[in-house]
């Protein structure tokens, strides 16, 4: 364990996949010596669409939501946790970012100095091979949450966000939904009244406990059913 390691305080870092068994130890050092770590609270802007690209980012805790702003309301592209690259959507393929991203709940984000991660991408493959199959599996993952979302109705649809944030992001059937009803149906393409709707459907059907914004999946099997034929 070299010295410039232990300055970065990064041992237990998940990016050691991608930067500590690709980069070279003067190449991790430069990453260390401009890497920072910011704290963004709940509903705070992490990225503003427009806004130039100055870092390479990942979440390190937390949950965020990546959107484009659509006029009178906002297209949700995708949700994101901890260990996810909230920025290598934009990243090389433009200098401001398309898109941005709020913190869902508190989040803590690790910042790379950009130009320090595109000049070790240029001079080292292994690296570089590295960052395009992240890009690659993101999207991959957006093009499929897409694809399935539409081709489900309405019950399917928020059935699927709810089972989401249980098995994916939670991994329990309790737990405080990080999303307003409105920021769900932005994110499926319905009104926020049928969103209402539905979820007081699957209250009354038994299937959910709702306090608020506590929600709990009573019968987990009948809600993925709904998912995978609705």
């Amino acid at each position: 364990m070299n010295q410039d390691f232990k300055t970065c305080k990064c041992k237990d870092c998940e990016l050691k996949e991608l930067f500590f068994e690709n980069v070279r130890d003067n190449e991790l050092a430069n990453i260390c010596k401009l890497k920072q770590e910011n704290t963004y609270f709940k509903g705070e802007d992490i990225i503003n669409e427009g806004e130039e690209i100055k870092y390479f980012m990942y979440l390190k805790e937390g949950l965020v939501k990546l959107y484009r702003n659509a006029g009178n309301r906002d297209q949700i592209i995708t949700f994101a946790g901890p260990l996810d690259f909230v920025s290598i959507l934009s990243v090389f393929s433009d200098s401001n970012f398309n898109y941005s991203v709020t913190a869902l709940e508190d989040s803590v984000v690790c910042c790379l100095d950009i130009n320090t991660v595109k000049q070790i991408a240029s001079q080292n493959s292994n690296f570089a091979m590295g960052l395009l199959k992240k890009m690659s599996t993101l999207s991959d993952n957006i093009i499929k949450t897409v694809l399935d979302i539409r081709r489900k109705n309405l019950r399917g649809r928020i059935a699927y966000v709810l089972i989401y944030f249980a098995d994916e992001v939670y991994k329990k059937p309790s737990f405080d939904l990080p999303v307003s009803r409105k920021e769900i149906a932005e994110m499926i393409e319905m009104t926020t009244e049928n969103v209402i709707r539905i979820l007081s459907e699957f209250r009354k059907d038994g299937i959910l406990k709702i306090f608020g914004k506590t929600i709990e999946v009573i019968e987990m099997e009948r809600l993925k059913r709904i998912c995978n034929f609705g």
